[in-house]
């Protein structure tokens, strides 16, 4: 029997806007996994999943769509091979013509690992920027409480489904119920901040 705790996180008004989740408890990657499929194919809406390694197939079996961060990276990279290229044509051709041995003042071949190494650092960094967008982790200038983390071992050794309440209709007996068959470890009810 899963111990069901009822709480919400000290610092968070009562007068705030709230959504309520309910984090779901377990163990192991294979229970997360099963119990994931089980709550989206009972028609759960499942707003995230915390865990300490990443599981293979727990995005497919959340539903979420391919990322565009590739094409973020792509398009990094591309713009980097083009400052690279232009920046390098410029300046051998109109700032700083040099006449070497008369040879033409365009060289390709000498400007591809400036262009290479362009493409590698804009990509890395359109990559890397797009990822802090995505996740959240940017720098923020207002003040105010953190978000707290559904569970204090979600980093060390569990893996926790948030459930989230999109309507009336949510029965909180029946999903309790939906969750013993599931044999979690805990179920919490929690507030959290949108």
């Amino acid at each position: 029997m899963p111990r069901l705790s009822l709480t919400r996180p000290a610092g968070i008004s009562s007068e705030a806007h709230r959504r309520r989740f309910h984090a779901v408890v377990f163990t192991g990657p294979e229970e997360v996994l099963s119990a994931v499929r089980g709550l989206r194919g009972a028609g759960y809406d499942i707003a995230n999943v915390h865990s300490p390694f990443p599981v293979h197939g727990l995005m497919e079996a959340m539903g979420v769509s391919e990322s565009r961060i590739p094409w973020g990276t792509f398009v990094g990279g591309a713009l980097g091979c083009t400052t690279a290229f232009v920046l390098q044509i410029w300046t051998h051709t109109t700032a700083w013509p040099l006449n070497i041995g008369g040879k033409s003042d365009l060289a390709l071949p000498a400007l591809v690992p400036v262009a290479f190494e362009l493409t590698i650092l804009f990509a890395a960094f359109a990559t890397f920027f797009l990822l802090l967008g995505r996740a959240g982790l940017l720098p923020r200038f207002a003040s105010g409480t953190p978000r707290l983390q559904p569970h204090l071992r979600v980093n060390d050794d569990r893996f926790v489904v948030l459930v989230a309440e999109t309507d009336a209709s949510f029965s909180r007996e029946s999903f309790v119920a939906m969750c013993e068959e599931l044999a979690p470890v805990e179920i919490i009810e929690s507030w959290r901040v949108e």
